[in-house]
């Protein structure tokens, strides 16, 4: 099974290194020097790595033939896609591979249909689940255990305990209305 670990950002410097967005849990082992990754788009890799280290909190990678900055931005937006054991999951029972979550079933903690994950959204902070309603709109939910509460991939379903607004803007109407803070002066 392929699993993306990473996407390649702008270059870094005139060495052909990169700056990358991580995508695992587990950089140390996926990213490592010597560790040959497949490509999205495919004609971009596979791609080894040839050096990495962290430089103001992001990791900047350089691949073996990508000497210079013009070569390296030609990189930019390559997702980088490691081959992982279909059976292997991550050492901790809170956390889940993206292929775990994609289909899963939404349903908020009454049983309500939600939708669908469609997608899962990488960000600095926090991780948003896509939801793909019924109807075709989209809900992003923020991947958090208070939002979150349980993930049941036997039964591959999502459980959510979504605060007021999040799946409808009039709740958050109401909930501000009602008892929310006030800005004012004396």
């Amino acid at each position: 099974m392929q699993l993306v670990v990473a996407r390649i950002g702008r270059a870094h410097g005139i060495k052909g290194e990169v700056t990358v967005e991580v995508r695992t849990d587990e950089p140390e082992l996926r990213l490592a020097p010597g560790a040959v990754l497949a490509t999205e788009p495919a004609s971009a890799g596979p791609l080894t790595i040839e050096t990495g280290r962290v430089h103001s909190g992001r990791l900047l990678l350089r691949f073996a033939g990508f000497a210079d900055r013009t070569a390296a931005e030609a990189l930019r937006g390559t997702l980088l896609i490691a081959e992982v054991d279909p059976e292997d999951t991550p050492e901790d029972p809170d956390e889940y591979y993206d292929h775990q979550l994609i289909d899963l079933d939404v349903v908020t903690v009454d049983g309500t249909e939600v939708g669908r994950i469609s997608e899962i959204s990488h960000l600095p902070y926090q991780d948003l689940l896509i939801v793909r309603r019924s109807d075709g709109s989209e809900v992003m939910i923020p991947f958090v255990s208070e939002v979150v509460p349980e993930i049941d991939l036997e039964a591959q379903r999502a459980v959510i305990d979504p605060p007021p607004g999040l799946l409808d803007e009039t709740q958050a109407e109401v909930a501000r209305g009602e008892g929310g803070a006030e800005r004012g002066g004396a």
